[in-house]
């Protein structure tokens, strides 16, 4: 009979043997495509994927690193009137995913849209041809569009860099005869490094991972690439081969973002040292400070979440809600609280034996199963689409032997693929939420719990579990709205004619009627402001200290 520390290292290899399966199945898949097909994705495909996929994400690193570290540097080394609500302003972005704002920019900035139709009739022109803004649907608009909405991975983090800095290091600067700038560009801002890597290395997979933004705006990137070739091409091999370039990307931003770390520490000492205290700003210089902070709020969340709630409101009035909606809010509520409640079982699953069996076995198991977050929901839906589909066929054969009667698809059919996918993806989020609340639990408890004669079961189950609560609820939030957002896997996985919220609006922004999607991306936007308001909350309550982004990398 197993020794509970056995089954508790057997539990965690399955689950790291779960989450490792679609990248085994991946390179399975593309192994067995036609070696004559490399040379016309040398030739055809990946350059000018490669090269889109590339300028996309220089442009966007450069201008999310922009954009954050001046931000952050703005609400830390300055106190201004509204300082305290551009502060908590800045995540709101958070809330609103790519797709749904260049979704609504598309529309916003049409020739024939709102803005350029009111900015000619204020000009006194009457042809859209005599004036035009420059096309949102290119690379610059891309750009643009993913920097506005993404900087706040760069911004929470190393506003809270800033904030640990010790005041006397800045002072000393000062007494050197440093101004303002040189004392940001030469002191801040180079110990704040290692969290601007970090967070630029977030923003730049969550551009990797995204379909809907990039298709939109007319930027083929190595996403769209596999999906048109597995949707219009059905060419498993050939997606399989295009995904693995795409990992050899992700890995190359994940070393970067470790180079961008190396040798970066921080001295007991200095963490205790007197913080920096913001200079104070007023009249003219203060309100052009919280005009200049509030320009990223702007173009990141109020003028698309305006423009959703009129156009949703014009909807409802024209005709009401629509009962498809109501189905794809149904589907999308029902596979997301399922994939939560299984990811989050499965994270506390993963830190308890972390933190009951420590060793090198249960700590990499912990470390593989936080590699799907690093992987685009692409390339984690093609590496399933092969091993799903073999188990469908093998269950559906056996059961046909067994009753006599087809049963169809039982996980690419029934939406346990897209359950699986989420629960991959997003695991590395409850493995980190949970060990957060670990860390809270004082090992005195556990010793405790064991002299009174209880089992690490009991310990988990009496001690544990009524101590992570919170924890535990703050993990499976942000896995809840995760799921409800995400869109590359769900359009590869899910079963015929089932749509959620996140496919609803890209199916309606493919066909360009614009108003019967806005509903869908105003649920989406309303349920991604819980999780925001939960980290601006947890980031009052944690100033001093906080180091970290709410999100994990692998």
């Amino acid at each position: 009979m197993l020794r509970s520390g056995h089954l508790w290292r057997l539990a965690s290899l399955l689950v790291a043997a779960l989450a490792l399966l679609p990248l085994l199945a991946l390179l399975a898949a593309a192994l067995q495509g036609d070696a004559n097909v490399w040379p016309h994705l040398l030739q055809h495909v990946l350059p000018p994927t490669l090269r889109d996929t590339g300028l996309l994400l220089v442009g966007v690193g450069a201008l999310v690193i922009l954009i954050g570290t001046a931000c952050a540097w703005l609400v830390s080394a300055y106190d201004f009137r509204g300082r305290a609500l551009l502060d908590w302003a800045l995540l709101l972005p958070l809330a609103v995913p790519t797709y749904i704002v260049a979704y609504a920019y598309m529309d916003l900035l049409h020739p024939i849209g709102p803005l350029q139709t009111a900015l000619r009739a204020l000009l006194g022109i009457d042809s859209p041809r005599d004036l035009r803004l420059p096309e949102v649907r290119s690379l610059g608009g891309c750009i643009l569009v993913l920097g506005f909405v993404l900087y706040p991975y760069v911004y929470l983090p190393t506003r809270a860099l800033f904030l640990m800095q010790s005041a006397t290091l800045l002072e000393a600067a000062r007494t050197l005869g440093a101004g303002p700038g040189a004392v940001f560009l030469r002191v801040a801002l180079p110990l704040a490094r290692p969290a601007v890597a970090v967070g630029a290395s977030l923003a730049l997979m969550e551009t990797i991972n995204d379909i809907g933004a990039s298709e939109f705006l007319g930027v083929r990137t190595l996403t769209i690439s596999i999906y048109s070739t597995w949707v219009n091409r059905t060419d498993l091999a050939g997606a399989a081969q295009i995904a693995l370039a795409m990992l050899a990307l992700v890995a190359a931003l994940l070393l970067l973002e470790r180079r961008g770390r190396r040798a970066q520490r921080y001295d007991a000492a200095a963490q205790r040292a007197r913080p920096l205290a913001p200079t104070r700003l007023r009249g003219f210089a203060g309100a052009g400070a919280l005009m200049l902070g509030s320009i990223p709020v702007l173009l990141g969340f109020v003028a698309p979440a305006l423009y959703l709630v009129d156009q949703s409101i014009a909807r409802l009035r024209f005709s009401g809600l629509p009962p498809a909606l109501l189905d794809a809010t149904l589907n999308t509520v029902t596979l997301a609280a399922l994939a939560t409640a299984v990811t989050v079982a499965l994270g506390t699953l993963v830190a308890a034996a972390v933190r009951l069996v420590p060793g090198v076995t249960t700590r990499c198991c912990e470390r593989i199963a936080g590699l799907g977050y690093a992987v685009p929901g692409t390339v984690l839906a093609i590496g399933l689409l092969g091993p799903l589909g073999a188990f469908d066929v093998w269950a559906g054969d056996a059961l046909e032997r067994q009753f006599g009667a087809s049963v169809g698809l039982l996980t690419l059919g029934s939406g346990a693929a897209l359950i699986y996918a989420y629960s991959a993806r997003f695991l590395a989020v409850s493995v980190g939420g949970v060990e957060s609340g670990f860390a809270r639990i004082a090992p005195a408890l556990d010793h405790a719990a064991r002299t009174l004669g209880e089992g690490s079961v009991g310990v988990l189950r009496r001690v544990h579990l009524p101590l992570l609560h919170p924890a535990l609820a703050a993990a499976a939030l942000l896995v809840f709205v995760d799921c409800m957002k995400e869109l590359p896997a769900t359009l590869l996985l899910r079963p015929l004619n089932f749509e959620t919220l996140a496919t609803t609006l890209y199916g309606e922004a493919a066909r360009g009627t614009y108003e019967d999607g806005a509903v869908a991306a105003l649920i989406i936007v309303l349920a991604g402001l819980l999780p925001v308001m939960l980290l601006a909350r947890v980031g009052r309550r944690t100033e001093p200290t906080a180091a970290a982004v709410a999100r994990p990398t692998a």
